[in-house]
């Protein structure tokens, strides 16, 4: 049975909060920073450690942040519907532009700076591009905020068969792609591989899901599926990268799909679980303060590995051992404490500065007084801006990239103005 609105799933909240923690983890892992010749760059560690593409099937995890998503959003349409398209989306979006246009606002100039400062353009395009690679995230998951009405409409009426259809949408875009070789028609599993995953939180939220043994027959099927994929098809196992011939997450894949379903079925196979776990206040007061600092570690998680690589290592304060040797697996638990002091004690002023803004959206009440055409024209501005940087980094060539970085001011401007 579905929750009532007064409740909350706790459960929820731990997946969200691990599927974050493994993501930060995931990319320090598999970041390796080095210093050389007085120059710092970044390799990634895949390319040294052939095994290690299985290990991606353990960090790959944001298919459980669009389950957890898509069941949020459920939740909260549900809720305030009556609040309108406009006034919801406009608060469910500025939960996420806040923390994100501090960020930006910060790193931006940052970046400027060091350009002004003559900096390297080779090692200022790498550390941006480095800072911005992980903002895909948010133009994809804004873009299925704007839609969940419409969404949960379709799942209303036509339940399990939405994300079934999206399913073979994008089993038929991999077609495309690797057959007629059209890359362009990729760009639609982003909408159709995330959304099919947001699809099932809806599907979570009303129980449709699971029931009986769904959540297994879900991750057995998906389990299947990917097995074939991989042995007979052109998918590689790494998640996270690209293959040879076709990869898994630029644009998403089916055989990612495939993976999604086995993940998300088996977690939610184990939600009861998991509220036996939560029962405890103790345990859930524990876990409050960390699901809310989830966005704010997400965005910052790559600004300590950058602290350390311009402090530590041309200092000769920190040991470069190759990567993939006994010596760098061995050193890997103190660079994660490292990493995690310094991000610890960056979230925890940066959860300060945040409140009264995210305040700020709390306080707005609905109302009437809202503009559908000024947040439309603010969602089509900043999210195109922030697919950019995500793709080119905020110094592309070494420089500021201007236009993006004003066309996400102006769109993050446009979706304030939109209300009152």
């Amino acid at each position: 049975m579905p929750l009532r609105p007064t409740d909350r799933n706790h459960y929820a909240d731990l997946l969200r909060v691990a599927a974050i923690c493994a993501v930060v983890l995931g990319h320090w892992l598999l970041t390796d920073v080095t210093y050389r010749g007085g120059r710092v760059s970044g390799q990634d560690a895949l390319e040294f450690v052939g095994w290690g593409r299985w290990v991606t099937l353990l960090f790959q995890v944001m298919p459980v942040v669009f389950l957890v998503g898509g069941y949020a959003n459920a939740v909260s349409w549900t809720a305030h519907r009556g609040e309108g398209w406009a006034g919801w989306v406009r608060r469910r979006t500025l939960r996420l532009l806040w923390p994100t246009a501090v960020y930006v606002g910060t790193v931006a100039p940052a970046a400027a700076a060091a350009w002004a400062g003559s900096a390297d353009s080779r090692e200022l395009a790498q550390a941006g591009w480095y800072l911005a690679l992980h903002l895909w995230f948010l133009p994809v998951y804004l873009l299925l905020i704007a839609l969940t009405p419409a969404l949960h409409a379709a799942h209303a009426r036509w339940g399990l068969a939405v994300p079934a259809a999206m399913a073979v949408g994008a089993a038929l875009v991999d077609v495309a792609i690797l057959g007629p070789r059209l890359p362009l028609v990729g760009f639609a599993n982003y909408l159709l591989v995330w959304g099919a995953m947001h699809q099932w939180g809806f599907a979570w939220h009303d129980g449709s899901l699971t029931r009986g043994h769904r959540p297994l027959g879900l991750a057995l099927a998906g389990g299947l599926l990917l097995a074939g994929l991989l042995a007979r098809g052109p998918f590689p196992v790494d998640m996270v990268g690209a293959g040879l011939h076709a990869g898994n997450t630029t644009p998403p894949s089916i055989a990612l799909l495939a993976f999604a379903a086995a993940q998300c079925g088996l977690l939610l196979a184990a939600e009861p679980a998991g509220r036996r776990l939560l029962a405890a206040a103790a345990r859930r007061d524990r876990l409050a303060p960390l699901n809310r600092a989830a966005m704010t570690v997400y965005l910052w998680h790559p600004v300590p590995v950058l602290l350390v690589a311009v402090t530590l290592y041309p200092a000769g304060l920190a040991p470069q051992p190759s990567v993939g040797s006994w010596q760098w697996f061995l050193l890997r638990p103190a660079w994660f404490a490292v990493l995690t002091a310094l991000l610890v004690a960056l979230v925890a002023v940066l959860q300060r500065v945040q409140r009264p803004l995210l305040a700020l959206t709390a306080r707005s009440a609905p109302g009437p007084n809202r503009s559908p055409v000024l947040l439309l024209g603010g969602l089509a501005a900043a999210l195109p801006a922030l697919a950019w940087l995500a793709v080119n980094g905020f110094a592309p060539s070494g420089h500021p990239p201007a236009l993006a970085l004003a066309a996400f001011v102006c769109g993050f401007a446009l979706v304030l103005r939109s209300g009152r």
